[in-house]
């Protein structure tokens, strides 16, 4: 997506205390930090795809062999993903995303291949998400 000229994605949170993506956890999830991962590849992905490098794409982990893990989920896929260091064993070569994207800058509207138009202040709506917000604000405040 673009913003005023910003390549960016968008992570939408839970307004519960209680979700586990704000929890460390040794048991449950080691790796709460996944989805800001996951999202800033695809913000890295799309620079990539619209400078014309040729790259695998994120959601392809099970592609190239990589599962997801209980606790870790697909922190050796994002790892490796980020060091160019998967093994395509149709060609026996390392691929992923070439270093050059870490000096790349963001790509702009105008070089977008298929800008995406977006109002910044209309998020989507979920009603169950806004009443359980709401509820959540209520019961903490008393």
């Amino acid at each position: 997506m673009d913003l005023y000229g910003i390549g960016f994605s968008n992570v939408r949170m839970s307004n519960s205390s209680n979700d586990y993506t704000y929890i460390y956890d040794s048991r449950i999830n080691i790796f709460p930090e996944e989805v800001y991962i996951h999202e800033f590849l695809h913000t890295l992905e799309r620079i990539m795809t619209e400078y014309n490098y040729d790259i695998p794409a994120l959601h392809d982990s099970d592609k190239y062999g990589y599962e997801q893990k209980k606790l870790i989920g697909l922190r050796e896929w994002y790892e490796d993903y980020m060091r160019c260091n998967i093994l395509d064993k149709t060609t026996n070569t390392k691929i992923g995303l070439d270093e050059i994207v870490y000096s790349l800058k963001p790509a702009h509207n105008s070089n977008f291949k298929f800008p995406i138009e977006i109002e910044f202040n209309n998020e989507p709506t979920n009603l169950l998400e806004d009443i359980k917000s709401m509820i959540n604000v209520i019961t903490s405040s008393i």
